[in-house]
């Protein structure tokens, strides 16, 4: 288990995937590839750009997460961990399984959390879909 990759959310529960994380990196001796996933921006979409406004907020959403996902692969590095933070953009669940190709990883981490029926309906698992596209390991960390 040479690489590993981590799908983050930010949407709390980052610390215990990084401290699961760092208990297998640490057994293996594994490189970590933390992975956010943003929004496409929205002509990739389909839709128009719109106002000046909404470009700078898009770049500056881009800026903090991009912040965020250093200062977590820093943290690791400070444990003596080999771990790198990769921002991309576009479909979460695509995204995920194509850069675990690139990046030829061995195991993926991913959080879950329980939502509602309503939820599940309209948005979906993340999770889920990865554990049923995936060709290799998923680890699902409930949070």
């Amino acid at each position: 288990m040479k690489n590993i990759l981590v799908a983050l959310d930010f949407d709390d529960g980052e610390q215990l995937l990084l401290d699961k994380t760092y208990e297998l990196a640490t057994a293996f001796k594994s490189k970590v590839w933390l992975l956010h996933v943003s929004a496409p921006e929205p002509d990739f979409i389909g839709y128009d750009v719109g106002p000046q406004y909404i470009r700078d907020t898009r770049a500056s959403d881009l800026r903090s997460e991009h912040k965020q996902l250093q200062a977590l692969a820093n943290v690791l590095k400070e444990k003596g961990i080999d771990a790198e933070g990769l921002l991309i953009q576009g479909a979460t669940i695509d995204m995920v399984l194509e850069e675990s190709k690139k990046l030829n990883i061995d195991l993926i981490i991913t959080g879950h959390q329980e939502h509602n029926f309503l939820y599940r309906a309209f948005v979906g698992s993340v999770s889920s879909e990865i554990v049923k596209k995936s060709k290799m390991p998923v680890l699902v960390v409930p949070l």
